[in-house]
């Protein structure tokens, strides 16, 4: 069975995006998103992969599934069909899920564990995180982080594993 993960920053409406950008500039969550995603396989849907600056993210396997058939991205795998990705993910690490907010939906049910990073702030949205149930998940770890001269809003990251 292949490890999905996922890995998302969620403000307190359950917000991840704007005009197809992220909410806020958290320089150390951008460290935590590579820390945690370097060298494995990120997948994503075609609007999160327009959003990166520099295209396909660098040292990680890049998988967009969008349903436009004519979709080219340099250095990235395309599918179509959520069916076509089981086939290009690695059994032995985890495999993360990176966005958008139909793609979380689409994986939520998969994931064995989550990655949130938790703002704490409200924001203009247009895009939103699904709801989670945490029954079903436990607290591994938590780590705090207060807002400082870079960062504009407290945050907290937290994993959690299905329980």
């Amino acid at each position: 069975m292949y490890k999905i993960s996922i890995i998302v920053a969620i403000a307190n409406n359950n917000a991840i995006g704007f005009k197809n950008n992220l909410l806020t500039n958290l320089p150390n969550d951008l460290k935590w998103f590579k820390q945690n995603t370097l060298n494995k396989t990120i997948i994503m849907g075609r609007k999160t992969f327009e959003s990166l600056p520099n295209g396909a993210l660098p040292k990680r396997k890049n998988i967009v599934l969008t349903t436009n058939t004519n979709f080219i991205a340099e250095n990235c795998i395309i599918v179509n069909k959520i069916d076509d990705i089981w086939q290009h993910l690695d059994n032995q690490s985890e495999n993360f899920i990176i966005g958008g907010s139909e793609i979380y939906k689409q994986f939520i049910n998969q994931a064995k564990k989550l990655y949130i990073t938790r703002i704490y702030g409200d924001f203009n949205a247009d895009v939103f995180f699904p709801e989670i149930n945490f029954n079903n998940w436990d607290l591994k770890e938590k780590i705090e982080n207060k807002t400082d001269e870079k960062h504009k809003y407290d945050y907290d990251f937290f994993i959690y594993e299905r329980t």
